[in-house]
């Protein structure tokens, strides 16, 4: 599935004075990286900033030769880092480049504070976002027209998406791979990655976790059984009996320890098998619905729609192998 760079979809990600590297480099190394586990390059991806030379987090280092605003001009997707310090007014020429950016048509990506930097270019009105949970009560009441979610990791609202901040680009940048390439590639790079199976952007920002007294969660075993029993009409109460544990109490390790209950995991990991058998098989949609263990046509078009968009003839025609 190697691609000529021309016909790569372009990313470029704007570098602030002061972004955090962390980010940058989780973005960077789902998107901008070679990718031979999947025949090479998923995206055309550069760097831009304002300046040749930026300084990162706190001054640690900085980043030298790096393109100027007008490459923003013909990417597809837009990505724009945390702001170190979100009182301070953006420079106009930066928030007009971004404005100009998402105007002509690019995806828009801002991680954690970023969404700052995206509301004050005037794109957000009336959008739904996320922010890292400690600025989101700032956010909310500089920009209330903005629906902001400050409980989950990440949201997706077509054409701009948002991340909590931190690990959640991790999350957010597999997210995106998944979207533009479909199941199968996202769960290639992720493992390639050692990254744990995709979390929904649903899942929660702040899991209250206690620290177990046994060396792992006595879920872990339990959740492994589940997922490769998950195309089979297991319930909730079979997971709670396979960890050993009444239902009330795999609820209640479900939501410290996931963010999440039994059911919503499922249904996510019951999706994931039915993208793979679009992409895979030729099967007929209740077959599909039925060997992943959603059911119904109807359920799998419901299920897939919300985390997709697409219909399962259009995921298919999109993302067949």
């Amino acid at each position: 599935m190697s691609q000529d760079s021309s016909q790569l979809h372009s990313v470029v990600a704007l570098v602030d004075d002061g972004s955090n590297p962390f980010e940058l480099a989780c973005l960077t190394e789902v998107l901008g990286i070679d990718r031979p586990e999947v025949g090479g390059p998923l995206y055309d991806f550069q760097m831009c900033a304002r300046e040749p030379k930026v300084s990162m987090r706190q001054r640690f280092f900085a980043m030298t030769d790096i393109a100027d605003l007008s490459v923003l001009d013909q990417a597809d997707t837009v990505i724009v880092p945390n702001r170190p310090n979100t009182a301070v007014p953006h420079l106009r020429e930066v928030l007009d480049a971004i404005a100009h950016a998402h105007d002509r048509g690019a995806r828009m990506i801002g991680m954690c504070s970023g969404a700052f930097t995206l509301a004050e270019a005037g794109i957000l009105d009336g959008r739904r976002v996320t922010v890292h949970w400690q600025w989101a009560d700032e956010f909310r009441a500089r920009y209330p027209h903005v629906r902001v979610d400050d409980a989950v990791l990440f949201v997706d609202d077509g054409d701009i998406l948002t991340s909590a901040g931190s690990a959640a680009a991790l999350d957010l940048a597999l997210h995106v791979v998944r979207r533009d390439h479909g199941a199968e590639v996202g769960s290639v790079v992720a493992r390639r990655l050692v990254f744990p199976g995709h979390r929904p952007g649903g899942q929660r920002q702040f899991i209250e976790r206690p620290l177990p007294k046994e060396p792992e969660s006595p879920l872990a075993a339990a959740l492994v059984w589940a997922e490769q029993q998950a195309t089979n009409p297991i319930t909730v109460a079979d997971i709670a009996s396979r960890a050993a544990m009444s239902p009330a109490t795999l609820h209640r390790r479900f939501r410290n320890e996931l963010g999440c209950t039994p059911n919503r995991w499922l249904t996510a990991v019951r999706v994931e098998h039915a993208r793979r058998l679009l992409e895979q098989t030729d099967l007929a949609v209740d077959q599909v619905a039925h060997q992943s263990g959603l059911g119904t046509a109807a359920n799998l078009r419901d299920r897939l729609a919300t985390q997709t968009g697409l219909t399962p003839t259009a995921y298919r025609r999109a993302f067949a192998v």
